[in-house]
């Protein structure tokens, strides 16, 4: 494995390792020079490997998943596997969510402790703090107040870990997250784009909303950070790129990044809310609409974290990494 010399005793197991998320975290993890071992539920051609990391199948995540042979040496884990089905906005199955989310997460802490591991970092979700924050910022000292079964699920999964790291060594960080884009985003990041890339007049113009988003470079920072930081374990923490933004401002920004003029037309929200009730897409334009913002300030002040790259750094990685995959005089 590469950097097998310079990283005794830093061993990562990285969980969902297929997803957008786990890849990145793979590959920069094992670029800072972490032995890794990636987790996933079935083995990935050795073509989308990340060369130098250890691939292990663990099947489906859940109450009865086998973490033994992926915990093997592992000093620390990044827990990035989760059920998030692509319509979970619109609702779901409460017991999908339990069974990988909520109970995944307890057999995971359970094994990992059991199996000597130092540290437990989960990336959970602002969902946890709610939908919507109002007059201020969401803080991770806020009370809870989840009302999707994917938040719920979130939530009793970090309950889960603090429970088994109050009755065992394992320390125990969570990360709860905000929208996140990045290089290889699918989902509602992947509609705008295509959107923008339309040139289709887009009703978005009278929003005044803020949102916070954090790129996947800035996550991945964060995450070696947390991995080994002191004063990270036995906290939530809150993460975003520090600026904040207005749905159209984020339009604007990636249309910047695609050299594309986009046109915003005024349209009332209230009306562009009321389209969405009628065609079954509420949820969707409510996080076009609403503001959530997260409080980012204490893993800066406390942590000496700083983002790695801005919003538009970001937004043209995100882009120009796009562009490159598409087929040759592909659109």
């Amino acid at each position: 494995m590469g950097g097998e010399g310079s990283a005794a005793g830093r061993r990562a197991l990285v969980t969902g390792a297929a997803g957008f998320v786990g890849r990145h975290l793979v590959g920069y993890l094992v670029g800072k020079g972490w032995c890794v071992t990636a987790a996933v539920r079935t083995l990935p051609p050795e073509s989308v490997r990340v060369l130098g990391a250890r691939y292990v199948a663990v099947g489906e995540v859940g109450p009865e998943t086998d973490w033994v042979a992926a915990l093997q040496q592992a000093t620390h884990v990044v827990h990035a596997a989760a059920h998030v089905h692509v319509h979970v906005m619109r609702g779901g199955e409460d017991a999908d969510f339990t069974r990988v989310n909520e109970h995944g997460t307890a057999r995971l802490a359970e094994q990992a402790s059991d199996c000597g591991v130092r540290r437990l970092v989960f990336l959970s979700s602002i969902k946890v703090n709610g939908e919507r924050s109002e007059q201020q910022p969401f803080r991770a000292g806020d009370t809870p107040a989840p009302v999707d079964a994917y938040g719920r699920s979130k939530l009793a999964a970090e309950q889960a870990l603090w429970r088994v790291c109050k009755s065992s060594s394992l320390e125990g960080v969570v990360i709860r997250l905000p929208l996140v884009y990045g290089p290889g985003v699918k989902a509602n990041v992947a509609r705008l784009v295509r959107l923008v890339e339309s040139g289709l007049p887009l009703p978005l113009g009278s929003i005044e909303n803020q949102r916070s988003l954090v790129g996947i470079e800035n996550l991945c920072s964060f995450v070696a950070a947390v991995l080994e930081h002191p004063r990270a374990a036995g906290r939530a923490w809150l993460l975003s790129d520090g600026d904040d933004l207005s749905t159209p401002e984020l339009v604007r920004r990636i249309a910047e990044a695609l050299h594309r003029r986009v046109w915003l037309v005024p349209f009332p929200v209230g009306l562009l809310r009321a389209a969405g009730r009628a065609i079954g897409r509420a949820e969707e334009i409510e996080r076009l609409t609403g503001s959530l913002q997260v409080d980012s300030a204490p893993a800066m002040s406390e942590l000496g974290w700083r983002p790695a790259r801005t919003v538009a750094e970001g937004l043209a990685a995100m882009i120009a990494s796009r562009a490159s995959s598409l087929p040759s005089g592909g659109a």
